[in-house]
């Protein structure tokens, strides 16, 4: 983990035999995994573990909207970096840029917007985002 010179959080990833096809190229679907970790760090990183939101304040997110735009293939065994950055702040949801680069490489192998709803574990109705969240996104 580590925040870049501009301000995004970056989680590694390595590219294992099972996020691939069977040509070596990592499967679109697994983006979508690369990204979830990298924002469930982000959130463990502002000191926010999704458990304990969940069982201490009756609080989940959800994904609710995904765009991804897959420009170059990631490759088995490959080191690649997923960027997290709070794109919009709403009163129950937050909108990610993210991306994924190989590690050492400038270029942008997906780019993904994802929109993530805060809701109550008691009903999955929208709920408003809590204050200390907002204020460590703030930071």
């Amino acid at each position: 983990m580590r925040v870049t010179e501009t301000g995004s959080f970056s989680w590694p990833v390595r590219v294992y035999y099972e996020d691939t096809d069977s040509g070596g190229v990592v499967y679109y679907a697994n983006y979508l995994k690369f990204l979830e970790r990298a924002r469930t760090e982000w959130l463990r990183h502002l000191g926010f573990d999704q458990a304990r939101l969940a069982s201490e304040r009756g609080l989940l997110f959800a994904v609710r909207e995904v765009h991804l735009d897959l420009r170059r293939p990631a490759r088995l065994d490959d080191r690649l970096q997923v960027t997290v950055d709070v794109a919009e702040r709403r009163g129950a949801s937050l909108l990610f840029d993210q991306a994924v680069t190989r590690e050492g490489d400038a270029d942008l192998l997906c780019h993904g917007r994802v929109r993530v709803a805060c809701l109550a574990a008691d009903g999955f109705r929208p709920r408003p985002l809590p204050d200390d969240l907002l204020a460590e996104i703030a930071r």
